[in-house]
């Protein structure tokens, strides 16, 4: 007899946190995971603009030191246990002008957000994943880990390249353990942020908007698929990566780029 998935409760019981979970790929995870039937609890510096009372925010800046003892202690008080963590939260802030023009304040602070916050929580929540023997860890790494743009978003490469490194080594170390370890890494994304940077080139430029959206997919060296990612295509992909699905997935890195990386 044919076995029957029922996708919608498939993360049942399940506890999850999905950091940078407010806005943007973090709420289109958030969502995701709440839509399969687990219990979401959600960070960031601030509340969600649109606050749902079925995502648990906890109020915490991950790119300090302190952060993430304080986020795993909430989330195992309240709940008893973690099953699932999204290391979502990342993004550049330096800018434009070449390795020149940035300060040691632009690589440190990029790096404490992209880099040493995943590492952190992960180091306050696996104790608890090991103990149990099972548990899902996911880091959102960023094409520029391979495909790093220069012009002003270098550091936030170079942690990004990091970041996958260290995901693969975790992985090696626990994943005999029980706990599953995964990279996903997209390309561009049209977030929120991504459409108000399209008004701005558009408003400055005096071009359209989809003129505005060309020349950012031409800076990319093009996107074959010719647009960029939706939140919900890249949560679609973590959905099916923290689920009993992919349980023998593991240590692999996954990129959802439109067909950015030219190469193989």
């Amino acid at each position: 007899m044919k076995q029957i998935v029922d996708y919608q409760n498939e993360l049942s019981g399940k506890i999850a946190l999905v950091t940078g979970g407010t806005k943007g790929a973090g709420r289109a995870i958030a969502e995701r995971l709440k839509n399969a039937g687990a219990t979401v609890v959600i960070s960031a510096r601030n509340q969600p603009e649109t606050p749902d009372k079925e995502l648990h925010f906890i109020s915490a800046d991950l790119s300090k030191p302190e952060a993430a003892a304080k986020v795993a202690c909430e989330v195992l008080e309240r709940f008893g246990k973690l099953d699932i963590l999204v290391n979502n939260l990342g993004g550049s802030e330096t800018p434009g002008g070449g390795f020149a023009a940035l300060t040691n304040t632009d690589w440190e602070e990029t790096i404490q957000a992209n880099l040493l916050a995943p590492v952190r929580l992960d180091k306050a929540v696996l104790p608890q994943m090991l103990e149990g023997k099972s548990g899902v860890i996911i880091h959102i790494a960023s094409i520029q880990g391979k495909l790093p743009l220069y012009d002003s978003t270098l550091p936030y490469a170079a942690a990004k390249a990091g970041l996958i490194n260290y995901s693969k080594g975790l992985s090696k170390e626990v994943s005999p353990k029980g706990v599953r370890v995964l990279t996903v890494s997209p390309g561009w994304i049209m977030t929120e942020a991504s459409i108000r940077m399209m008004e701005r080139i558009s408003e400055s430029s005096n071009v359209p908007i989809k003129e505005a959206e060309k020349s950012v997919m031409t800076a990319l060296g093009g996107i074959p698929y010719g647009r960029p990612a939706k939140p919900e295509e890249v949560a679609e992909l973590v959905g099916f990566l923290v689920s009993p699905r992919a349980g023998y997935l593991t240590g692999t890195e996954y990129v959802i780029d439109g067909g950015t990386i030219p190469t193989i």
